[in-house]
């Protein structure tokens, strides 16, 4: 099992085996060493008497504070790492101990005192923690692959989950698409006593306002602004914490410029920034903002161009993601993170400051939709159906046919729709199969939520869905295929707390978004960033599955021999992939989806390999170094 996960943790395995009588427990740990480099912090670790050891995925930022709490209360330590604080910690407060770590993790800690397995994770979920029963006990993972090691588990599809799966994108926490195999939701503990009995425990969530708080004066727009930088300069500062080499992931929108921006004053040192774009592709290539970004910050800045992926890189991505994903964006991800390991051990990054500041437009489009009457929304839906389209994949007509076709839905199901792969033709797609089933997955956010604005419902929604289950396992699994360490500032939870409470119009005014985070660092972000529209991480899947990789769809999706035809209308598969490279639409993001599933199901007995298959090794992506941008 552990050796299923050493590409996480390429510096070291360690293994530890306890039993008695009454139990056995086994712990794995595969190693990348980021703080203190010494064997003496290796995993799994112990106290003095060897009543409790652990075993520690992540970072914990706020380690030196709680050290230093230890310390006054005369507790000693051995090394210099962040594991043995929690150690420590544990040792002397117990579970509630958890509550006190700041930081992205997934832990795992045997209590030989009482006989107890303590399973935690942290806040927002940016470490992933997969557990299954069995007949004997509980076995648990950062990844799927290890526990497909374990000899009483097999891969079998969980077909339940296919229709959130299809609607989504991915398969909403804390199921999966493996049957019994499910996540540890995040801000949880689960513990399994001396008894044999699991008990899932809540100890955090997202501060929720009111609706009435939600628009609020208080603070001023000065104070929340000066509140924020201050966060957001503290929270970066924390992530700098490292005796490996450090950088960043610079795209040249508002959040990476703010990292990079901030890292440029507190660093002795010019930042190392790495950036990726598309030839040729200039509705997707944000290159061209990085390198404006890089030579204002002085950064020592790498970049490099994406081609179409091979079949080897696809099978390489779902080997990683353990399963089908919607996101495309996670080829140049991936790539990125290969190119940036060449340079550094640990790359900060700018997710999260959509999340926490509305920067997506499908929020404002959530919001403008409900001022418009529902007879308006709908002849507005049936005249821009049929427009031609123009100005390429991300174009107006585009965007408004986007808007239209979902305005007359409930807010919840709208929201959805813009963020879904499948909704209209899931029934196509899956026979019986309804998109309601799936939205039921929504009803506990918004029940929870239900009191504050729909501002705030929706920016809750999203946190608990698309970030937690498409932008954080993208991170994870593309940066972790490469011992690459990302963290996340605008995730921090000082700052996710303060942001969440202040008013709609500091996040979301009219149209402008980001507000607050704007006007903090408007000395920060040049002009051109400033100005510049929402372009996000895209991939030019249109085109490529048009040319570059129209043999593709052939050879995995209209094959007799196809997995998919267990499980998907053959017939409605076929009309898409026509459809799409005769011009007449643009399925392109459903075709991804559809392409890694089929890798997905014909992989199911290599995904129970330790090793990844020697056809799916790779080249190192082409570097391009920009010149002139160095300090």
């Amino acid at each position: 099992m552990t050796g299923a996960l050493s590409h996480r943790g390429p510096d070291g395995q360690g293994y530890r085996v306890l039993a008695s009588d009454a139990w056995q427990v086994g712990l794995g740990h595969a190693r990348l060493r980021v703080i203190d480099l010494s064997d003496a912090a290796d995993q799994p670790m112990t106290n003095e008497d060897e009543s409790i050891w652990l075993v520690f995925n992540g970072e914990i930022y706020n380690f030196r504070e709680l050290r230093a709490l230890l310390e006054a209360r005369g507790v000693r330590f051995r090394t210099d790492s962040d594991t043995e604080v929690i150690l420590r910690l544990y040792e002397a407060e117990g579970r509630q101990s958890i509550a006190q770590l700041e930081g992205m993790f997934a832990l795992a800690i045997w209590d030989g005192r009482e006989h107890s397995l303590l399973l935690a994770r942290d806040r927002v979920g940016k470490k992933p923690l997969f557990y299954h029963t069995t007949p004997g006990g509980v076995v648990f993972a950062s990844e799927i692959k290890a526990l497909l090691q374990h000899p009483e588990i097999a891969p079998e599809v969980h077909a339940e989950a296919l229709p959130s799966l299809f609607l989504y994108g991915y398969v909403p926490s804390p199921a999966t698409c493996y049957r019994g195999i499910v996540q540890l939701p995040p801000g949880h503990l689960l513990t399994i006593d001396r008894r044999g009995t699991a008990t899932l425990t809540e100890y955090w969530d997202v501060p929720l306002p009111g609706r009435e708080e939600s628009r609020g004066s208080a603070p001023t727009t000065d104070e929340a602004a000066r509140r924020v930088r201050e966060l957001t300069v503290a929270a970066v500062r924390r992530r700098l914490i490292a005796d490996v080499p450090l950088g960043a992931f610079l795209s040249g929108g508002v959040d990476s410029t703010i990292v990079v921006g901030i890292m440029s004053q507190l660093l002795r040192e010019p930042v190392r920034t790495f950036s990726v774009g598309f030839a040729n592709e200039p509705h997707f290539d944000e290159t061209a903002y990085a390198r404006l970004v890089a030579r204002r910050f002085r950064t020592n800045h790498t970049e490099f161009k994406v081609d179409p992926p091979s079949m080897e890189l696809i099978e390489r991505l779902v080997w990683h993601y353990d399963g089908p994903f919607a996101d495309s964006s996670a080829i140049p991800t991936y790539l990125l993170s290969q190119l940036t390991r060449q340079h550094v051990t640990v790359a900060l990054n700018g997710d999260g400051g959509d999340e926490l500041f509305a920067g997506y437009l499908r929020f404002y489009a959530t919001l403008l939709s409900e001022r418009v009457p529902l007879g308006a929304r709908r002849v507005a839906q049936s005249l821009c159906a049929d427009l031609p389209l123009w100005g390429g994949p991300r174009g107006f007509v585009r965007r408004l046919q986007k808007f239209t076709g979902s305005a007359a839905l409930p807010a919840y199901e709208r929201f959805s729709r813009w963020v879904g792969v499948f909704y209209d033709d899931l029934p196509a797609l899956l026979p019986g199969a309804e998109p309601s089933g799936p939205l039921a997955l929504l009803e506990p956010y918004r029940q929870r939520a239900r009191t504050a604005s729909l501002l705030t419902q929706l920016l809750y929604l999203n946190l608990k869905t698309y970030l937690l289950n498409d932008l954080l396992v993208k991170m994870d699994r593309c940066s972790m295929a490469h011992a690459l360490e990302a963290r996340s500032p605008f995730l921090d939870r000082e700052l996710l707390d303060y942001v969440f409470r202040l008013p709609d119009r500091m996040k979301l005014d009219g149209r402008h978004t980001k507000v607050i985070l704007r006007k903090a660092f408007g000395d920060v972000l040049p002009v051109e960033v400033q100005r510049r529209g929402k372009m996000g991480f895209g991939v030019p899947l249109e085109r490529w599955f048009r040319h570059r990789l129209r043999d593709v769809l052939h050879d995995l999706l209209l094959e007799p021999t196809a997995r998919l035809r267990t499980y998907v209308d053959q017939s409605y598969v076929r009309q898409l992939c026509d459809a799409h490279q005769a011009g007449e639409a643009d399925h392109s993001f459903r075709l991804w989806l559809l392409v890694t599933f089929e890798v997905w199901l014909r992989n199911l007995s290599l995904e129970a390999s330790p090793h990844l298959p020697s056809a799916m090794a790779g080249a190192t992506p082409q570097e391009y170094v920009i010149k002139g941008v160095r300090s």
